[in-house]
């Protein structure tokens, strides 16, 4: 292999790792927003349903919509505060718009089986599909108008 070769090989390892790097990182970085941004739902959510009993009768896919329409609201609000990319653009443009939901959707799950643990009752937004939804709202709004 001769030198330049071996430079042009190297460059583009580099340039691969970088890139790597990034969508790693900007994965990340919207995983934290959203987990953020749902602690504080999950909590305004636990202060209300302490003040007034949950009705059970609230159908499972209202709540998706509502968890989704919330998620829309906050990813507004981060465009305001944040109206910039959080990070520069990776070459893999959107992969966060299906794994940091995920990877939040997770966390969600699992704080729920935390507080379950501790014999408390865990809000729906503590859960995998409701913690998704949200985050996947957020995540969307993020994607359509931060440039």
């Amino acid at each position: 292999m001769g030198t330049a070769t071996f430079r042009r090989f190297s460059g583009d390892m580099e340039e691969l790792l970088a890139g790597l790097l990034s969508a790693i990182f900007e994965i990340l970085a919207e995983v934290f927003i959203q987990v953020i941004f749902e602690a504080i739902i999950s909590l305004i959510s636990r202060s209300i349903r302490n003040l007034v009993e949950e009705s059970e009768t609230v159908s499972p896919i209202l709540a998706a919509v509502g968890y989704l329409l919330l998620g829309f609201m906050c990813g507004g609000v981060s465009v305001f505060v944040f109206p910039h990319p959080l990070i520069h653009p990776s070459k893999i443009h959107g992969i966060s718009l299906l794994i940091s939901p995920i990877l939040t959707g997770l966390v969600m799950a699992q704080m729920g089986l935390l507080r379950q643990r501790k014999n408390q009752k865990a809000v729906r937004i503590e859960s995998f599909w409701y913690g998704f939804t949200f985050a996947f709202g957020i995540a969307l709004v993020r994607f359509l108008f931060v440039m």
